[in-house]
Formats: C-alpha cells, sequence, structure tokens
C-alpha cells in the first residue's frame, strides 16, 4: 500500500488524523516542516502527500513553515508526485485576499473588503466603509487580528496605538460587519471534492476565534486556551461552541463542491453566514480544516475517516 506523507507542523492538531489512518490501515509518515534540509539533486520518496500547512504557523513560532512547504511542494510536483492540497492550495491558504478574489470568480458572494498594504493605508481603505466594520489579517487563521469597530475613529486610535498587531505579511483587511440572522456562522466540511457535514460555531459565545480543534479551544472572555496541549475536552451538555448542523441541505454546498473542483481543493473548511437582510455570504476557505470532537461523536461520518479513505483510495 502507497504511504501517505502528511505535511504540517503542529503536532498539537494532528491525533485524530493518525487514529483515522489507524483505523482504516493507511500507512502514514509525519513530515514536521518546521527547519529541515531539502536536498534538490535527491527524487521524493514514493507516495501521496498531503499538505495541512496552516496560515497561523507563525503564532506557534514556525515561521518558517510557509516557505519550507512552499519548498518541498514545488519540488514534489517538478518530480511528478502526487499532492493533495499541493502547492497552489497553499497560497490559498496564506492569503485571504487569493481566497475572496477566487470566491468572487466563482460567481460566490463574499462580504465587501478593502485590502491596506501597510499599516499607514488602513484608516484610508476604511473611509468608505458604514460602522461597524471590522478587520483583519490577510494571513489569518484562529481569527487572527480580527475586530471589530463602532466608528472610524475608533480605528484610527487602534492603528496609532502599541496595541496594534501587525499583519505577518504587511496587508490588513477591511471588511463589511455581517449583520447574522441568528448568532452563528456554518462551516461546510468537505473531502475529495465532496461535502461531509457542516458545522455551526456560536458567535455569541466564541467572538472571531473559532478554531474547531480540540487543542486550539479558547475561553471567548479571556482569549485564552482552556486546555493543556493534548488534553481532551468533554464540554458540559448545551455548552459547545461547535454542533452539528443536522439535515444541512442548501444551495451553497453544491457550489462549494464545484468552486473546490475547480481549484484543486481536495480537502478544505468553508466558512460562510447567513445575513439578516437574507444573503449568504463565504467569507474563509480553511485548507488544513481540523475537526471538533463533540461534532464527530454524533456526525452521520467521521471526517478523518473520510480523509483517510480518500487518501488511501489515491494509492
Amino acid at each position: 500500500m502507497t504511504t501517505v506523507y502528511a505535511l504540517h507542523e503542529n503536532p498539537e492538531w494532528f491525533p485524530p488524523f493518525a487514529r483515522a489512518f489507524e483505523q482504516e490501515g493507511v500507512d502514514v509518515v509525519e513530515w514536521l516542516l518546521t527547519d529541515g534540509v531539502l536536498d534538490l539533486d535527491a527524487a521524493p520518496p514514493e507516495g501521496i502527500f498531503w499538505s495541512r500547512i496552516s496560515a497561523s504557523a507563525h503564532t506557534r513560532q514556525h515561521h518558517l513553515s510557509k516557505d519550507y512547504a512552499r519548498s518541498v511542494l514545488s519540488w514534489l510536483e517538478a518530480h511528478g508526485r502526487r499532492t493533495v492540497n499541493g502547492r497552489r492550495v497553499l497560497e490559498l491558504e496564506m492569503s485571504k485576499v487569493d481566497q475572496l478574489t477566487a470566491l468572487r470568480a466563482a460567481g460566490i458572494d463574499t462580504p465587501r473588503t478593502v485590502a491596506a498594504i501597510g499599516r499607514e493605508r488602513i484608516v484610508e481603505a476604511a473611509k468608505d466603509f458604514q460602522a461597524p466594520f471590522i478587520i483583519k489579517h490577510n494571513q489569518g487563521g484562529k481569527g487572527l487580528g480580527v475586530r471589530k469597530f463602532e466608528s472610524h475613529d475608533e480605528l484610527t486610535a487602534y492603528v496609532d496605538s502599541a496595541e496594534f498587531e501587525e499583519p505577518q505579511d504587511g496587508i490588513t483587511l477591511v471588511q463589511e460587519f455581517i449583520h447574522a440572522a441568528e448568532p452563528f456562522i456554518t462551516r461546510a466540511e468537505i473531502v475529495g471534492g465532496k461535502f461531509v457535514y457542516a458545522i455551526k460555531a456560536d458567535t455569541a459565545r466564541g467572538g472571531f476565534q473559532l478554531c474547531p480543534a480540540d487543542a486550539c479551544a479558547i475561553d471567548p472572555v479571556s482569549g485564552k486556551p482552556i486546555m493543556p496541549p493534548g488534553a481532551t475536552i468533554e464540554p458540559e451538555p448545551g455548552q459547545q461552541l461547535f454542533s452539528l448542523r443536522e439535515d444541512f441541505d442548501h444551495p451553497i454546498i453544491a457550489r462549494y463542491e464545484e468552486f473546490a473542483r475547480r481549484n484543486n481543493l481536495e480537502v478544505c473548511g468553508i466558512e460562510f453566514i447567513e445575513t439578516a437582510d437574507g444573503r449568504v455570504l463565504t467569507y474563509d476557505v480553511n485548507t488544513n480544516t481540523n475537526y471538533n470532537a463533540a461534532v464527530e461523536a454524533v456526525a452521520p461520518r467521521s471526517a478523518p475517516r473520510e480523509l483517510a479513505k480518500y487518501l488511501k483510495a489515491l494509492g
């Protein structure tokens, strides 16, 4: 059986996948792209190479992972190796501008957004937005840099303050604040170009930091981790930030599946909000998607198991 190489940088996120690979009888090798040596004269091993490098790697002091992954994926693809979420998809992960422009090109509605390149251009970029509005980092993940502002003066004060969070790539997005019909966002999980299930994330309790992995659970009030690395959350009934959106059947699913196929997005989670004025606005594409244990416990199909089956079939 062909070996699957999992290219990643955060071991804390990997246990659910390791279990799924074991259950499906898949031989998997973890390749941590934090630092290393890449011999360009050597040929890569044979296998399937699945990339799940995260745009938030720098928050774990893995500042080299993004460019290391670019180099490795270019090398693999030059040798004709089968990559899953390959070189082009890595760029989608690293840039919300890239995601939003790709979504719009596919005819999928997105929030009004202006990109400010450089801190000194943020106030200018926001001038035509009606308050409230938000800003976020272009290279995001885990709600990086997301803040809501009730006025332009409030934004100016923040940008000029010592509290300002510099984005990793120097690009800050100004975006319309979306008034949701109900206080949750939906995330559609796709594996192999096919919809698996949808989850609801409670924005009333969770704010903007809505990473579903147990390992990055955040207290909505303090913004700090609520569990030590390696622990497993056992939430009180009714207290989960994440839940299965049962019997979800919406025309947006077919559009996401087509979007994934067009962009070679074999594994992803796509997030959207149903607005108070009747729109469906898609605002984020996660190509290193994580899955939530509470959702997995009640879901009709396990997303990690579906992923393991998919990668197994490629071999």
